[in-house]
């Protein structure tokens, strides 16, 4: 059997810099040099959706998070966490190994670690009612692919603390 049964859940934009606010785009298409880290550790990526993108599409001006607090935005993201738990719960019945999940900082939907985004706290208000842990590392809001090392490697600390290398 080749199953690693590691799993890593994104942000839309790690794998997709296109659905980001056009001229706020850090890489010509995903954070390679992050991916690179997960596929070296034969690491299985999900692509969450983008919460964003789905509620306002490409041409949306920038929003700060109180600005997309609304019932319905709130309402779409909990539609979209809600199936992203069924899913993580469906693996760990069957063994998976959830890695983490890989934010981004400063974003008002998809910042874990600082400020929670709106759809991150939607997704951990689900994930701790299924009393799961997820430990979470943030792509920093300067990070810039091809030019931030050191990103780069505390991403690779994160994932072999995660993996016990």
């Amino acid at each position: 059997m080749y199953r690693e049964k590691l799993i890593i859940y994104t942000a839309h934009c790690v794998l997709n810099q296109n659905a980001v606010i056009n001229g706020w785009e850090r890489a010509q298409g995903a954070f390679n040099d992050i991916i690179r880290i997960l596929l070296d550790y034969n690491i299985s990526i999900v692509q969450m959706p983008c919460p964003e993108f789905t509620f306002l599409g490409e041409d949306r001006p920038p929003k700060t998070k109180e600005e997309y607090d609304t019932p319905e935005y709130r309402q779409l993201c909990k539609e979209l966490a809600l199936r992203l738990v069924e899913q993580i719960v469906e693996y760990k019945k069957h063994d998976y190994k959830i890695i983490g999940l890989l934010g981004i900082g400063q974003s008002p939907s998809c910042d874990t670690m600082g400020k929670k985004g709106i759809f991150m706290e939607e997704l951990f208000m689900l994930i701790e009612k299924e009393d799961l842990q997820l430990p979470t590392f943030d792509i920093p809001e300067n990070y810039k692919e091809g030019e931030a090392d050191e990103v780069v490697k505390q991403f690779k600390n994160f994932i072999e603390e995660k993996l016990h290398l």
